[in-house]
């Protein structure tokens, strides 16, 4: 799955058209590398999201098509939160 539409799927960010802005943007990383919207989303992969001067790391735990909102954060844990 794209790295934007598993940002959105999960809930992480709303809507995917920010979460591609925000790929663009240089504030997402993959296994501590700057990712496109393109990337390829994997399980085991760290995802790092930069929102101002708080970063948000998670473990992709599962991938889903779609998630309710419910279902949704078991898609991933979380590792810290600064």
């Amino acid at each position: 799955m794209r790295l934007d539409k598993y940002l959105k799927v999960s809930r992480l960010i709303k809507r995917r058209t920010v979460a591609n802005d925000a790929c663009d943007g240089g504030k997402i990383t993959v296994n501590g590398k700057v990712s496109k919207a393109s990337y390829n989303v994997a399980v085991g992969d760290i995802i790092e999201i930069t929102f101002g001067e708080r970063k948000i790391a998670v473990k992709v735990e599962s991938i889903n098509e779609y998630a309710k909102k419910d279902d949704a954060s078991a898609m991933y844990s979380a590792i810290s939160n600064n």
